[in-house]
Parts: C-alpha cells; structure tokens; sequence
C-alpha cells in the first residue's frame, strides 16, 4: 500500500483523492479507475472551478502522443461511470460546450492522514448550511480565505449587505470541513437581539447544554479537544459584545480558527481582514455581444439564476446589453442580480430593466428559505439602516440626493445643518464607510458613493420624512456655488480642470431636473445653467448645453428678469447650435441678441464672446468678407482688454480669415505672432471652445503647408496630435485630425497615415457624438479609398457621403473633398459630372471669397477639360490661371502642383524645354518635402526631361 503520510486528500462526496499515491477511495475504500481515466481526475481536481480547455486536458494527459478528442471523451465518460456522476444528483465532472471540462464537486484539502490515526471520535452535529449549487465569481477570494486560514486564525469577510460574505464563508466551511474532522459549526447572530445570548448561542450551534451561568469556560473546554473552525455570520450589530469573546477562545483555544462576516471589522487584535467587492460588471459599451458580457461574473451569475428559476436559457445578443446594464446598475451586488433574475420569467429581461428604477424593486423577493434580511433587498437594506445611530442614518438619507460620486467637503456641505455639524458629518461618513454603506471611490482624490440600491433606499427614507426638497435645495446651491468658481478657474491646466469639475456632471443633471421639476425653484435652477455652461463647453457636451439653455431660457421667461443671467444663457444658447450637430444657421439672432445685451450692460466679455461667435458664424456660412470685418471688430474691442489674451485671439480670428481669404502671407504674420506670446497664454481663455495653444498649432501647420515648408508642417501636424490626445478636450481633438492632421497626409500622398487619422477622427466623434465633424470624416475616409486605387468602391461612397452631409457641404472643411469628387469623377470617365461639380464649387468659391482653395479648383477643372476633347484647349489657360492666383496667394503647393499639370500638358505637347523652365521655377523655393508624392513627381519629371 502506497505511503500517503505527506499526500494531502481532496474530499469530494463519499470519495477522497491522494494526487501523489495516485490513489482514490470510496467511503474508505480504494476505488479502481484506469490510468488515464484518474489522471484526468487529478488535474481537474486540482483546478477545481476551473473550466480546462480540451486541448490543454490533452496535451497534459498524453504529452507528445497525437490523440484526437475522441479519446479525451471516452475516458472522461470512464472517469464519470467510475464515479457515479449521472448528471441528476451527484455531479463532479462537467463538459462546458465548447470549451473544455470543468471539477464542479464542493470540496476541501484535507491535511496528511497520520501514520498512526487516533483514536476515531464521532464527530458532533454540524451546523453547516448547505453549500450554493455553483458559486459564480467567489473562487478566487474562497482559495484566499480557504489558504488564510492556515495562516490566520482570526479571519473576517466584510462587505455591504447582499454581496455574498454568508455564501463565501459558507462555501469555506465545506471546503475545509475534512481539515477539521468535520468540526465546522455556522453560527448565525442575525436573529439575536440581545448580545447577552453570544455565548449560548455559540453553544446551542455546537450542540452544548450549557447550565452555568458563564458559559465561555465550557465552550472553550469544548474547543480545545480538537481543531475547529468557528463561521460567525451577520456579526454587525453585536461586535461589542462578540469582539472580547472572540479574542479570548482564539487566545484560549490553539486549534480553533474563526471566520466572521460582518459590514465592518470587529478591530479585534489578530484579525484578518478581507474585503469583498461586487461582482465585475460588463463595461458601458454599446458593441458588447453576448460573449464579452458573459465573461464577467455578474452576468454569469445573472444568467444562472435565470435557469435555475425559469429552466433552460440561452442570452440573446439583443439581451446581452441589456444584462450588461441591469448587471451595472446592481452595482455587483449578488444578492440584487439574483432578485432581478428571478423576476425575468414574470416581465422578461426589458421589463425588469425598466423595473430597477422604482422602489418596488427594493421588495422583490427571493428564495424562501433564505434568512428574512436576505429574502428582498429593503430587507437587507433595513437590517443595516436600522442598526445605525441617528446621525449616522440622517447623514446616509441626506447624502442620497448625490448622483454617482462626491467629494468629502461636498457632503459636509449639503448633508451638515440641522443637528448635525460638518465635522459630526464627516465622522459619520467615516463610519457609514466602515459599515460598508458607502463606498470610497477614486484613486487620485478621496470621493465617496452609495451604491444604486443603497442610494435608492436612503432616498425613499428621505422621502418618507419630508426632507427630500430641503436636501436636493441644498445640493443644487452647492453645485451652483462650486461652478461659478469653476468658470473663473482659468490658471488650472484643462486635463486637471477637467477631473476635479468634470467629475460633477451626474451631479449638476441631478440638480437641475430637481430645480425644474414639479416641487423645484426654477431661480436656482437659471443660475446653477448658467454657471455650468463652462463645463459643458469643455466636455464638448453642446447638445445637452443646448437644451439646459433652452429650458432656463423658457423658465426665464420673455419679460422681466436679470439681463445678465439672460446674456449668459444666450451665448451659451448660441455657442451650443454653431458647434453641435448641424444647427449653425439657428445661432446668429441669438448671438446677435447677445451682443446687444454686453453692449446695452457693458460688459466686455460678452461682448467678446458674441463677436467671436458672430464671427465663427460668418466663417460656417461662407461669409469670409464679413467675417474679417467682425475680427476687426473683435481686435478693436479686445485692443484696451487687461486680459492680454484677448489680442491673441483677436490675431487668431484674423489669421484664420486671411487664410480662408487666401492670403496665407498676412495669415503666417498673425499666426506666428500668437504662437509667439503663447507662453503667456492662460490655460483657458473664457471665450472660447477649444484649446488655443492646440488650435493655434493646427491652423499653423495648414498655413505651413501651403507656403511650402512640408517637412515642417508634418513635424507640427503629428506633436499637435500627441498634445491634442493629451488635452482630453473632444472638440479640440476633432479639429486637430481633421484641420491639420487629415488633410496634409491626404496632401502629401501618405494615404496609409490619412486613413489611420480619418478612422481615428470617425471612432472619436462617434464616441462624443460630434457630429459634423462625423459627416466630414466619413466623406474624408471615401475620398481616401477612392485615392488607394478602388475608384468603383470609393467614388460612389463618396458621393453618398457628401450628399448625406446635406448643408454641412457649405462648411469650409469640405471644400476639398468637393474637389476630390470632381478630379475622381474625371478618373472614373464621368468627366460632364465631374465638369459640373467644379462649376458649382467655383461659383460658390467666387460668390463667398473662399478663395483658399481656389487655385486647386482651377487646376483640377483643367484636368478635367484634358479628358474632354470638346474642351482640351483650354485646360492650358487654366493651369497658367491656377499657377498665377497660387503665386499671389503665397501657396506654393498648390502652385507646384498646377506647375506640374501644366508641364506633363506641355510634354505631351512636344514642348520639353518649357515644361522643364516651368518645374524647376516651381521646384526652386523647396527647400524641404522631398518625401511628399509632388515634390518627387515633379522632380522625377526634371530629371526625365533633363536626360
């Protein structure tokens, strides 16, 4: 017989398991099972819990034989025969579809037989509940505590109520119950109310009769006959009491060990302390199918309990989000995903989702065995409310008007007043936190929240006491009072500024639904807007600005009210339509509204700020004459401004006018002067949207390009990408790949980077729903295919593209694209559509002064003309013109590019020395871009011509 004395068993049913000897008994008898068969159970054994993958069984089993999987189920099937696992009441092997096969049987590592047993004691009645079916997510802290308790001999799970502290521990016991020659006992202090009782009620659960008066000497005389684990559950409300005895037996009793749940630590000495958290939930994403949601443990867990109720079931990929979200919005909580699956087979997964935003869900109820604080969650809930100190529980209610989480000096000030002061709050806060009812949440900062189902809750007790209005007023001053800092918070970088201010918006859209609702002060509410609207606009969040302006606007009211307040919401108003989602049109009057009011109070930031926003108008619109004139205006009204960073963005509105004018030299002078006094530049001017030190790169970089200076455009293109990711301002970031970024690697041939930028800027308006920016990106990623050489695919999509872009096609930014629709029309021989496009666009161009692209425009409509024998006469006179306008602009790319046109016209002409006169003035002035696709053309040209 083999030696087992350092052969630790694995316990499972009526069997026990020596991986070393090699050996399986059945109820104290060896069992046989072939050799492959108990190979197979030994390392599946090992891994309990663990699905193992077919193939890993395989290589582990035969080493280097080449087996096929057919072997692996006949032995397998072996193994279950062997065992008596049939499937109905007794499973230990369990084949996952698909996956590989899994050691489902609850059992324990038993410590090394001794060579010379004992004497055998019959073991006294257990205690035990009976272990959970499937424990779901727990594995990893059960093998924690299980290993623990070798090494500690004091252990408590702690949590919120309905995590699962009961099940782990429970799980636990069962585990190690053969370590401890079946002396685990389960003591539950849930029902005890009077915490004179611990100890006979510690005796009761070990089956002692105790008569004395002072039953703590028998119980320890009891304890210390043997090893023993002692599981203490619901220990909360009696840790005064419990905490003394516990430390004694421990002390007292060697070879005890004891394992406590409670929602907070008994801060005994020796004990150990592990904490257990919800459930992993689905992350908030759109795209997840049901695979991805089913990796988590709370969707698991969901899904389970939906077949153990209902019988069997299969999640659909419509259901899968909407798992993900119930899952979420339980926060983890496994008794919470349990109550809602059990009510699936009533209203179905939608209708349960709709359900979990009412108290009702707080009463549905559970198993009917459980403990009566364990059968609905207002029960678990009341079990803890119930045992707090008054200013404990009112603290708990008043913090329920926060949305998501918060900072400590947001709580002392919304939740302190009426008995309580700000520090008896934090001190409260402190202990609601080690109760686990609320939670601490963020790293870098100390912030705090309740859990959904706790917030919930606390909010129905504030509710029930008439205190809702009173806290939810408190709360929405608060948030006004901190945002009106924030807006005159310009000195904090923007990624900082956004954590701290940021981090508040669930709790200003709680706010203001409150100040607008039924039993709200719609004042507060006007004032908490328009002291948020900063927020907003560096969230790049213009439509919910839009409609938050909108409601206060209307609160407001046509007559009467504070002029100010109005100008502000009015500016936000008009902001939100020229940056959101294709209502530019909508934002003049309102901005000219507001310009009338700066003037009519005087007040210069405004004034500013709707003389930006007019002027950003006339750009959206084509005005490009007018809108040089409103940066005049801009420049004179900034011209006595303290703020220096008024001038700059006076220079900047001016530089971008020219460039679209077409005057890239004046537009460099400006451009260059404000990069210049950048380091003056306070983090965040007031007025505008975006990052000015990023925007500012991004218009120089256009400017470079066209001037030439490729190799220094490019270099500036991709560090404005890298600052622009860095910022974290989403409108910045759009307009950094598709001003600069986009364009010039589509200008340079480099259409590998155009399309790694048009799909980065598509993913990222689609994640911030910035949707002109969308549209553009979309049309610029056709034109991209059509340029890779798949003309039959990409031309048509870019023609969908732009017709879908509807009047956005009038925006600045696309005109180039309208241009690439008329040169791969030419390609694709649709040259009259090709013909007809370019007319429209030049009449536009001619009609607004959008002279920038013009020359390109020109150009292209020669090339069209060559395609063309009716008009392939003309197509000189045109690239001459394109070549002119291009050298008075000062854009020598697009000069270079009708030069090179005209010569490849003039070498098919015979007209060689002419063509090379022409490319090597054109060439001269570049002193930088050999890699881009037209420097190399035109001298690849030069030097055909030249041999």
């Amino acid at each position: 017989m083999p030696d087992r004395t350092e052969d630790s068993a694995i316990s499972f049913g009526p069997f026990r398991l020596f991986p070393k000897s090699r050996l399986l008994e059945k109820e104290g008898s060896p069992l046989h099972v072939g050799g492959r068969a108990l190979d197979i159970l030994i390392f599946l054994a090992e891994r309990p819990g663990e699905v193992i993958d077919k193939r890993e069984l395989v290589k582990r089993i035969w080493a280097d034989v080449n087996v096929d999987e057919g072997s692996l189920r006949f032995h397998v099937a072996a193994l279950r025969k062997a065992l008596g696992d049939t499937g109905k009441s007794a499973r230990y092997v369990v084949n996952v579809p698909g996956r590989g096969y899994c050691f489902v049987a609850s059992l324990a590592q038993a410590a090394p037989p001794a060579a010379q047993p004992a004497v055998n004691i019959a073991p006294p009645p257990r205690s035990l509940p009976s272990p959970l079916s499937k424990m779901v997510g727990r594995e990893e802290i059960v093998e924690k505590i299980s290993n623990g308790l070798s090494l500690h001999r004091f252990m408590t799970v702690v949590g919120p109520g309905g995590i699962g502290k009961t099940a782990v521990a429970v799980t636990v016991g069962h585990r190690r119950s053969a370590d401890f020659g079946g002396r685990v006992f389960f003591v539950d202090f849930g029902p005890l109310r009077d915490a004179s009782h611990i100890a006979t009620t510690i005796a009761s659960a070990l089956g002692l009769t105790i008569s004395a008066e002072d039953p703590t000497p028998a119980l320890l005389t009891f304890l210390k006959t043997g090893p023993a684990l002692l599981i203490f559950d619901s220990c909360e409300h009696v840790l005064d009491a419990l905490a003394p005895i516990v430390e004694r037996i421990v002390r007292d009793a060697p070879q005890l060990r004891v394992l406590a749940t409670s929602r907070e630590s008994f801060r005994s000495d020796g004990e150990r302390i592990f904490r257990l958290f919800p459930l992993d939930c689905p992350p908030e994403r759109e795209d997840l199918d049901v695979a991805e949601v089913l990796a988590y443990p709370a969707a698991q867990l969901f899904v389970e309990r939906i077949a153990q109720s209902s019988g069997p079931f299969q999640l659909s990929a419509e259901e899968a989000p909407l798992v993900a979200s119930i899952c979420r919005r339980l926060d983890g909580i496994a008794l919470a995903i349990e109550l809602a699956a059990g009510r699936v087979n009533a209203y179905g997964i939608a209708g349960t989702a709709s359900l979990l935003d009412s108290r009702f869900s707080l009463q549905w109820r559970g198993r009917r065995t459980a403990v009566p604080r364990h059968q609905t969650l207002a029960a678990a809930l009341d079990w803890s409310y119930d045992l707090l100190p008054p200013a404990e529980s009112a603290t708990l209610r008043r913090l329920s008007v926060f949305a998501g989480p918060f900072a400590p000096e947001a709580a002392a000030a919304v939740a302190a007043g009426d008995g309580l002061g700000a520090s008896e709050t934090l001190e409260a806060i402190d202990s609601l936190v080690t109760k686990s009812l609320i939670s601490p949440s963020g790293s870098r900062t100390l912030r705090y929240r309740l859990l959904d189902t706790t917030r919930t809750y606390a909010h129905g007790k504030l509710n029930e006491l008439g205190e809702t209005s009173q806290f939810a007023r408190r709360h929405a001053e608060h948030f006004r009072e901190f945002f009106e800092r924030a807006e005159a918070d310009t000195s904090t970088p923007l990624p900082e500024w956004l954590s701290i201010y940021g981090a508040e918006l669930d709790n200003v859209r709680a706010a203001l639904n409150w100040a607008f609702g039924p039993d709200g002060d719609a004042a507060l509410g006007i004032a908490l807007t328009a002291a948020a609207v900063t927020l907003w606009v560096r969230l790049s969040l213009f439509s919910e600005c839009r409609e938050r302006a909108k409601t206060a606007l209307t609160a407001l009211g046509d007559s009467g009210g504070d002029d100010r307040i109005r100008m502000q919401l009015l500016s936000a108003l008009g902001w939100s339509l020229m940056y959101g989602e294709g209502r530019a049109r909508e934002a003049r009057p309102i901005l000219e509204t507001t310009l009338e009011l700066a003037d009519r109070l005087d007040d210069k930031d405004f004034r500013l700020r709707a003389l930006w926003g007019l002027c950003i108008d006339q750009f959206n619109n084509g005005q490009f004459g007018k809108a040089r004139a409103l940066a005049d205006r801009f420049a004179n009204a900034a011209a006595n401004s303290s703020d220096r960073t008024d001038l700059m963005l006076g220079d900047r509105l001016m530089a971008v006018a020219l460039h679209y004018l077409g005057d890239q030299n004046d537009a460099r002078l400006r451009i260059e002067r404000v990069n210049a006094s950048l380091h003056v530049l306070a983090e965040k001017p007031k007025i505008f949207p975006l990052d000015l030190r990023i925007s500012t790169q991004y218009f120089r970089a256009r400017i470079l390009w066209l001037q030439g200076l490729a190799d220094q455009a490019q270099a500036l293109a991709d560090r404005n990408i890298e600052e622009g990711r860095a910022n974290g301002h989403a409108l910045t970031f759009c307009s950094v790949l598709g001003q600069a970024a986009c364009p010039i690697a589509f200008w340079s041939g480099d259409f590998e980077a155009a399309e790694r930028h048009g799909a980065e800027l598509l993913e990222h308006t689609e994640r911030h729903a910035i949707r002109l920016w969308g549209l553009w990106a979309r049309a610029f990623n056709a034109a991209v295919v059509v340029r890779r050489g798949n003309v039959a695919t990409g031309l048509p999509l870019l023609r969908e593209e732009l017709n879908r872009a509807g009047d956005a096609r009038f925006l600045p930014r696309f005109l180039p694209l309208l241009g690439e629709l008329a040169a791969c029309s030419g390609e694709a021989h649709q040259v009259d559509r090709g013909l007809d496009v370019i007319e429209d666009v030049l009449t536009r161009c001619n009609d607004r002064q959008e002279l920038w692209y013009l020359p390109e425009l020109i150009r292209i409509k020669g090339e069209l003309l060559l395609k063309s024998p009716r008009h392939a006469g003309d197509a000189e006179a045109r690239f001459r013109e394109a070549m002119d306008i291009a050298n008075q602009q000062g854009a020598r790319f697009w000069e270079l590019r009708g030069a090179i046109s005209l010569a490849r016209f003039m070498i098919g002409a015979g007209q060689n020395a002419d063509a090379l006169a022409i490319l090597e003035r054109a060439c001269g002035p570049f002193s930088e871009g050999a890699g881009i696709a037209d420097i190399r053309s035109a001298r690849d040209l030069i030097a055909q011509l030249r041999t």
